[in-house]
């Protein structure tokens, strides 16, 4: 193929484009971390392997180009991403805090927990914001990212990919769920992580901040709290009340809103990220 029309794994006509150009997602990458962090074994592999107290934003940056090339990126680019992450997963373990054990970071279980609670968020995510999606694109997005499974070295066939195939994975799952002092841990620090002073903080004890950035980022950490299942809003000791739901909705649909004419109002080039304006250009669409 030649690689000026390489559109990767997905392109044009995918769910996946379709959902991954909404900038709420950015919410849906939050929401998903805490999900993770539910799961015992998972929390304590980034705990016990991951640098995010020192950079976290450094961290967060690399996450979002790793998943925006796996969106947007050639095949060549998207095979070169994955092979680096999963060279990197195959040399790290940790130590299960409960029992002793060690294990592999690449066990799969815990690549398709993983999987799953961010796929799942960033779909849930654009859908209460009002993205408005059919059952069976809901299907063929799940569909579509078993292919992003893969490339961390799953078998697809053990991938959930669709709707129902998730809530029955969920299901499975929550069994094995629990709070634990890692996932307590890493949940106050997506709360309250340390911002630099430039934007507008000032010192508090306990190494926090405080400022309009701050205030308006516990907006934004109680959203993707509350844009939790029920049953995981409760682990975190909050209510599964379905008020709590409706006004999740009302906000993240708000700030879905706000971004968009905050993108409307920004020059062209601030309007979508490179790489999908570098998609976009190999499909003849820019």
């Amino acid at each position: 193929m030649d690689s000026a029309a390489d559109l990767g794994l997905f392109g044009p006509g995918s769910v996946t484009w379709k959902v991954h150009e909404e900038p709420i997602l950015l919410l849906g990458g939050l929401r998903s971390l805490y999900l993770q962090a539910l799961h015992p074994r998972a929390v304590a592999g980034v705990a016990q392997n991951s640098a995010y107290r020192a950079d976290p934003w450094g961290r967060l940056a690399r996450t979002s180009a790793y998943v925006g090339t796996v969106i947007y990126g050639s095949t060549a680019e998207v095979e070169r991403a994955a092979s680096r992450i999963r060279r990197l997963h195959a040399r790290m373990t940790a130590t299960d805090p409960r029992t002793g054990d060690s294990f592999r970071i690449d066990e799969p279980e815990l690549l398709r927990w993983v999987h799953v609670a961010e796929v799942e968020s960033f779909l849930t995510t654009a859908r209460r914001a009002g993205l408005a999606l059919t059952d069976d694109e809901v299907d063929r997005y799940y569909t579509e990212q078993v292919r992003a499974a893969e490339l961390m070295g799953l078998d697809p066939a053990t991938v959930p990919a669709t709707a129902a195939e998730v809530a029955d994975y969920y299901e499975r799952m929550r069994p094995q769920l629990r709070m634990t002092r890692d996932g307590a841990e890493t949940a106050l620090f997506l709360t309250v992580p340390p911002v630099p002073q430039s934007w507008g903080s000032v010192p508090l004890r306990l190494g926090l901040t405080l400022g309009p950035t701050r205030w308006a980022y516990f907006g934004v950490a109680g959203t993707a709290v509350a844009l939790l299942p029920p049953w995981a809003r409760k682990m975190y000791g909050g209510l599964g009340w379905p008020t709590t739901d409706v006004s999740a909705d009302l906000s993240v649909r708000g700030m879905r809103l706000l971004m968009k004419a905050a993108l409307a109002a920004a020059p062209e080039r601030y309007r979508s990220a490179p790489m999908r304006r570098e998609a976009l250009h190999r499909a003849g669409l820019a």
